[in-house]
């Protein structure tokens, strides 16, 4: 038999989650019939999956532990690059994550993501324990900085933070053609990325609010350097509104304009997608501490502004993170 007791961290989270995360080699549809069956128990009570659990809880199952708790392959952790970490504290993290680092494992992605390397710096926790893991997301090929809840705790409040828009976050990005305005707006509905063919039949496109704002900061013969902000989180949004307008991100293989990207990569050695996230604000998830972290445009990027003698690159700057406690929080 296993037995459990929910740490302070475990606490707050239904049993059925917690058991997928303590349980993590077993199938999703034997863990519900464990429940269903009454072989797991809450402080000797039949359970049931949507129960919220609490600090002290009790939670036991009728089956022989060592096999329930077998290490699966997936928490393996696999060498990688090291991390440039920013900031970090005991529930945060933040990483500057290079291009063509993608952040969560998925089809077709080989080698280590930001989730694994997250881990592999903080190291793996026990099973059932909250495990490191980044709070938003950013393109596979978009640079820039990326914020990794290390507690669960600092997790839920960031979601919720992202969610409502009380993140502010900043993008460079250089686009093709020139601008008559130094500044504008973008509103305009998205579909939704990963809505299903059957569901596009059925029910038509699902289109989503998505709000994009940029500003001039740069011009070059035939391309112009953005500062955007977002104030919706869309898959590939400021890629896919800045394409919408005839500005599309140079370096775009999806969006973009391709024979420009061609000649720009034999004129100023451009191989990847000019977008970075530069600057993210917002108040610490427990602490409350405002906080602003910066990455500088990588090298590569900045040659290719050299070489293409942007104007107002040079004046380009950026703060090191300046905090009082680096253990604060």
């Amino acid at each position: 038999m296993l037995a459990r007791t929910v740490s302070a961290d475990q606490g707050g989270q239904r049993l059925d989650k917690y058991l997928r995360r303590l349980l993590p080699n077993v199938p999703t549809s034997h863990i519900y019939k464990m429940i269903r069956t009454r072989k797991v128990r809450l402080n000797g009570k039949r359970a049931y999956g949507e129960t919220l659990l609490t600090a002290g809880d009790e939670v036991t199952v009728r089956a022989d532990e060592e096999r329930l708790l077998a290490a699966p392959s997936e928490t393996a952790l696999r060498p990688g690059r090291p991390l440039n970490v920013l900031y970090e504290d005991d529930h945060l993290m933040a990483v500057d994550k290079p291009s063509g680092l993608a952040v969560h494992p998925g089809s077709g992605i080989v080698g280590a993501t930001l989730v694994e390397l997250s881990r592999a710096h903080t190291g793996l926790r026990p099973q059932g324990e909250f495990q490191t893991s980044p709070a938003h997301r950013l393109d596979r090929d978009t640079s820039g900085v990326v914020l990794v809840a290390k507690s669960r705790r600092a997790m839920v409040r960031l979601t919720e933070m992202f969610t409502a828009g009380e993140v502010k976050k900043e993008y460079l990005a250089l686009v093709k053609g020139r601008f008559s305005g130094d500044r504008g707006t973008v509103d305009l509905p998205l579909a939704e990325h990963e809505q299903t063919a059957k569901s596009r039949d059925e029910r038509g496109v699902k289109l989503q609010l998505a709000v994009t704002h940029y500003r001039v900061i740069g011009a070059g013969r035939q391309v112009s350097l953005l500062s955007c902000s977002i104030e919706t989180g869309r898959t590939h949004q400021i890629r896919r509104h800045l394409a919408a307008i005839g500005h599309p991100v140079v370096g775009d293989r999806r969006h973009g304009d391709f024979a420009l990207n061609r000649k720009l990569k034999a004129e100023a050695g451009l191989t990847r997608l000019f977008l970075h996230a530069c600057r993210l604000a917002f108040s610490h998830p427990v602490s409350g501490k405002a906080l602003k972290l910066e990455s500088r445009l990588p090298l590569d990027l900045q040659e290719v502004l050299r070489r293409l003698e942007v104007s107002g690159a040079d004046k380009l700057t950026f703060e090191a993170a300046k905090l009082s406690d680096p253990r604060g929080g």
